[in-house]
């Protein structure tokens, strides 16, 4: 399924490679406008939106200067769209249209404060001063024609710019991230009071518009979609059954590491709940006996993804003819996939049903691979889904094969879905769960001396996880008081036999990822 604009008024995010991207989209989409990503040199005028309403320019890691520099055709700023350069886009807004930019003596980075000078629609109903987040090495020495300065700082005269009578307007700082004080206000001052926007984009609208478009799409053809349990693929699965009914089969494939009880809850809920067709496969011995021996992450990741694929492609013919593959694909995938980001390392691979379209002359059908994840928790709520749920954290693809360090049994992850079990309830007892992002527990496989009783035991360690994030790129772990901890570990170590001695895990990301594998 393509990105369906949904006949939104739409915002262009051309991205040149920040890191800060997204909080561009995240700050528009939370003022009710949707927005699109694309890279920059993406053909935006042969594949205009219907109701395009503005053009943001991202920052980048590169200067204007560059030999490779990312560059754009100066038209951009002749086509009668309200153009807003973030950073770079201000520097490359200048240098196209005739200004000077240079590196800077002196390179700005972190807080600054910003003295507005002019009355602009862009600072409407800011104070005077307030501080901001610059991150740069260039400036703007000179001005193009018809610019001028309407904010400075003590290192930058062109903190913000505007043309004198087109819609143009650039910032030196980053009003996307949260240092920024008024940040958020200066970009609905860009959607409202520049490009004209009125807001009409909401979870209510999304779910109306989207059901009449997988309708249309789908007509009288059967989906089939891989039900993991978690949020993205409980939210598509209920609402596309909510579009088409019957026309949706969901495969549930117990891969023998998920979490305690979690086949039978997802049965019961959707099955039962939602009256949706589901099929449950217990394949828990065929990845056993594929993991059996393997020690390393990536390989284990890429055994899960294989079998995953097995049993899904052989599970789906038998099931019938499905012209659709759903899946509860986010934009933030999406992203990743079209942006402009250069060469990047690969940490880890991910599991999905990728490469089964293809194969099986599938279509796909990803209703929500416009939404980021906070959007996605918004239009369960609208569609009425149980707020444990919504709210449930991440859990990744490979399920507990990635919180067991070492080999995986079924002895190891019986021990881990108890000591896990053991640790949530104790966060929802204490009010802690909804507070963080995401916790778990980890198989750690190393024997330590300990005393129960009068005896020595030489037993496994399991470590705890707790981190506090938007979007899983950064986290800081979270201070987990120490009357919880000691509930916990308590519990554990008497009640899950083969564990004595829990630790707590106080890294952040980066340095550290947030799985341990």
């Amino acid at each position: 399924m393509e990105t369906q604009t949904l006949g939104h008024e739409t915002i262009l995010i051309l991205d040149f490679g920040s890191q800060y991207t997204q909080l561009i989209a995240r700050r528009v989409r939370e003022a009710g406008v949707f927005c699109e990503i694309h890279p920059y040199n993406h053909p935006w005028r042969q594949n205009r939106p219907a109701r395009l309403k503005g053009i943001i320019l991202s920052g980048s890691p590169f200067s204007v200067n560059d030999e490779q520099a990312p560059l754009i055709s100066a038209d951009i700023y002749d086509s009668g769209v309200p153009v807003l350069g973030i950073c770079y886009g201000l520097q490359l807004t200048s240098h196209l249209l005739g200004g000077r930019v240079a590196a800077s003596s002196k390179k700005e980075y972190g807080r600054a404060r910003l003295h507005i000078k002019q009355n602009s629609p862009l600072f409407k109903d800011l104070p005077p001063a307030c501080d901001v987040w610059m991150s740069h090495g260039d400036k703007v020495l000179e001005l193009p024609d018809g610019f001028e300065a309407i904010a400075t700082t003590d290192n930058s005269p062109y903190a913000a710019i505007q043309h004198h009578s087109q819609p143009l307007y650039g910032l030196q700082f980053h009003p996307e991230v949260v240092h920024s004080e008024h940040g958020a206000d200066i970009i609905k001052n860009f959607l409202f009071h520049i490009c004209g926007c009125s807001g009409d984009w909401s979870a209510n609208s999304f779910v109306e518009e989207s059901i009449r478009h997988i309708r249309e799409v789908v007509g009288d053809k059967q989906v089939l979609l891989g039900l993991s349990g978690g949020v993205d693929s409980s939210v598509a699965a209920v609402l596309i059954h909510k579009a088409i009914g019957d026309q949706l089969h969901c495969m549930f494939i117990d891969t023998g590491l998920l979490r305690l009880n979690e086949a039978r809850q997802v049965e019961k809920m959707f099955r039962d709940a939602y009256n949706i067709r589901l099929t449950v496969i217990d394949s828990a011995a065929s990845f056993y006996k594929a993991l059996k021996g393997v020690t390393d992450p990536e390989h284990k990741r890429k055994i899960i993804g294989h079998e995953f694929i097995n049993v899904f492609e052989s599970e789906s013919r038998r099931l019938g003819d499905f012209t659709f593959l759903a899946q509860g694909t986010l934009y933030p995938d999406v992203i990743e996939s079209v942006s402009f980001k250069g060469p990047s390392a690969t940490i880890k691979s991910h599991h999905n049903v990728g490469g089964l379209p293809e194969k099986m002359g599938f279509k796909l059908l990803e209703p929500l691979r416009e939404l980021f994840k906070d959007e996605v928790r918004a239009v369960g709520k609208t569609l009425g889904l149980p707020a444990h749920l919504i709210g449930r954290h991440p859990f990744p693809g490979p399920g507990l094969a990635v919180r067991i360090l070492g080999e995986i049994t079924p002895e190891r992850v019986h021990l881990l879905q108890k000591a896990d079990d053991i640790y949530m309830e104790e966060l929802r007892k204490a009010g802690l769960y909804d507070a963080i992002w995401q916790a778990f527990a980890v198989f750690i496989p190393v024997n330590t001396v300990g005393v129960m009783g009068d005896e020595r035991t030489y037993e496994s360690v399991v470590g705890l996880r707790a981190v506090n994030s938007v979007d899983g790129m950064t986290a800081d772990w979270y201070p987990m008081p120490y009357e919880v901890l000691g509930r916990v570990s308590n519990r554990i170590i008497n009640e899950v036999k083969g564990i004595n001695r829990v630790v707590y895990d106080v890294s952040s990301k980066p340095p550290a990822t947030i799985e341990w594998e």
